[in-house]
C-alpha cells in the first residue's frame, strides 16, 4: 500500500506549536508542575489545539528539552570560539544547570532531562557536545585526560537533582566550580 506523502504543518500549526513551547519554558520556569491546562491557558490556545500538539505533559516537556537541546549544542562551539576551553566549559555547564531556573535553581533543560531520562530518551547531542568541549580542554591540556562527557553530565545532574530539595543558584555555582576545579589537569 503507497501512502500519500506527508504534508507539511499549516503555518498557523506551526506558530501555535512553537508559542506553546515557548510559553511551556516559561511557565515551567516559574511551576515545574504545571498542568497542560496551565500551559495552554498562557499560551492562548484551547485544550483541542494543546492536546493534538502535545497528547500528555511528558510530550510538551520533550519538545522543551529539544528546543532547548538545540540552543546548548549550537552554544559549545561559540563559546569555544570566545573562551578558553575551561571557561567554556563551565559557561555552558551553567547554562545547562543553572540558567532559566525556576527560582530554585532548576533549569527548563534539567526538567525536560528528568523528563526524557524517564521516557526511557537518552541525549546523545548534549553528551557530544559536552564531549566537544572536553575534548578542546584535554587538546589545550587544561582538563585531566580521564574526563568523559557521560561521567561529567551525572555528575553535573547533582546540581538540579538533590535530597535536599532543589539547589540554589549561588550554593550550584559553588558546586559547578567544584566539577570545574575537579576537571583541571593536575
Amino acid at each position: 500500500m503507497i501512502r500519500p506523502p506527508r504534508r507539511a504543518p499549516r503555518s498557523d500549526a506551526r506558530e501555535n506549536r512553537a508559542r506553546i513551547v515557548g510559553t511551556a519554558r516559561a511557565v515551567f520556569a516559574d511551576d515545574p508542575s504545571a498542568t497542560l491546562q496551565a500551559v495552554a491557558k498562557a499560551a492562548c490556545v484551547g485544550q483541542g489545539t494543546m492536546y493534538r500538539h502535545f497528547p500528555h505533559r511528558e510530550a510538551l516537556l520533550l519538545a522543551v528539552y529539544r528546543d532547548e537541546l538545540e540552543v546548548l549544542v549550537a552554544a559549545a562551539p561559540r563559546l569555544l570560539d570566545a573562551y578558553g576551553p575551561l571557561e567554556a566549559l563551565r559557561l555552558w555547564f551553567e547554562r545547562l544547570t543553572l540558567d532559566a531556573h525556576d527560582g530554585h535553581g532548576r533549569g527548563a533543560v534539567s526538567l525536560a532531562v528528568d523528563a526524557a531520562t524517564r521516557a526511557g530518551r537518552h541525549h546523545p547531542p548534549l553528551v557530544a557536545a559536552l564531549d566537544l568541549l572536553l575534548e578542546a580542554g584535554k587538546e589545550a591540556g587544561q582538563v585531566r585526560p580521564d574526563a568523559g562527557a557521560d561521567e561529567i553530565l551525572r555528575l553535573g545532574s547533582s546540581l538540579w537533582r538533590a535530597d535536599d530539595g532543589p539547589v540554589c543558584p549561588d550554593r550550584g555555582r559553588r558546586m559547578l566550580g567544584v566539577i570545574v576545579d575537579g576537571l583541571r589537569t593536575r
